[in-house]
């Protein structure tokens, strides 16, 4: 069966054979026994099939394929949570840095009120006082002890 040339097989199957190739299929007995198979299954009428039975059909094997799905327990399947993780991931990130930007400003905003409470609590001071700044701070500055004098006192 195998060295036979495959035309006339499928011609076989496709079309009803003339005599002559009737006649040439008799000295090979698995070729006219498959001639008279498909001739029986050509008088076997059609089967009526609905008109969504295409449908119907893919359906059925979707379904298939989900069972088999659940039935290996769950798997974790990357194709399908990568890009949820990628989301939740951005999602973090940009909660995160306005999370950080929104205390920078608080503290900020505390700063600036802290130097105006400051600034009002103090007074300015006068203009008399800061001409004589200078004298104001040597006075405030100790005078280097006196050795002679501390001599003298022991």
């Amino acid at each position: 069966m195998k060295n036979e040339p495959t035309n006339l097989r499928e011609s076989l199957w496709r079309r009803k054979l003339s005599d002559a190739e009737c006649a040439g299929l008799r000295p090979q007995p698995e070729m006219e026994l498959e001639a008279r198979l498909t001739d029986a299954l050509r008088k076997i009428p059609d089967a009526p099939v609905p008109s969504n039975f295409s449908a119907r059909l893919l359906s059925a094997i979707d379904l298939e394929e989900n069972r088999v799905v659940r039935s290996r327990g769950w798997v974790l399947n990357w194709r399908q949570w990568w890009p949820r993780v990628a989301v939740a991931a951005g999602v973090l990130m940009v909660a995160g840095v306005s999370l950080q930007r929104h205390e920078a400003n608080l503290q900020r905003i505390a700063l600036a009120k802290n130097l105006a409470l400051v600034a009002m609590a103090q007074p300015l001071p006068s203009v008399d006082a800061l001409e004589n700044l200078d004298a104001i701070q040597r006075m405030s500055r100790s005078a280097p002890a006196d050795g002679e004098l501390l001599a003298a006192l022991q």
